[in-house]
């Protein structure tokens, strides 16, 4: 199997893993995650992480901002630039998503986890 049919694979099975805990919307806890782990990270840098239109990027983040989920603020070394901060509210939200999912694995060997990571740094490397 080539590598891009793996990676077309390993995106079907992990969006049928998490499918189920969509409440609220896979985009937004998507968005609420990404924000969450990488902060101080621009609007535009995020976008790019996620790979998503910027248009349904702005609609979330309107919603998010609204619900006290999220705080825009204005970069301290580039005026230009916005940053998003994710509010308490929202790391919990996050927190809960990812303890839904994680109940729901089974438990795994340590090469499994090492082989996880070797998959999340390739995928790092050439997004």
């Amino acid at each position: 199997m080539k590598r891009a049919e793996k990676l077309i694979e390993i995106e079907a099975l992990l969006e049928n893993l998490v499918k189920s805990y969509r409440e609220g919307g896979f985009l937004r806890k998507k968005i609420l995650f990404f924000c969450s782990l990488y902060q101080n990270l621009t609007i535009s840098m995020i976008i790019d992480k996620l790979g998503i239109k910027k248009t349904n990027f702005a609609l979330m983040i309107s919603e998010l901002q609204k619900d006290g989920s999220i705080i825009i603020k204005q970069s301290g070394i580039d005026k230009r630039c916005r940053l998003v901060e994710v509010t308490d509210k929202g790391k919990k939200e996050i927190e809960d998503y990812v303890s839904q999912i994680e109940k729901s694995l089974k438990s795994s060997s340590p090469d499994e986890d090492r082989a996880m990571d070797l998959i999340l740094t390739y995928l790092n490397r050439i997004v």
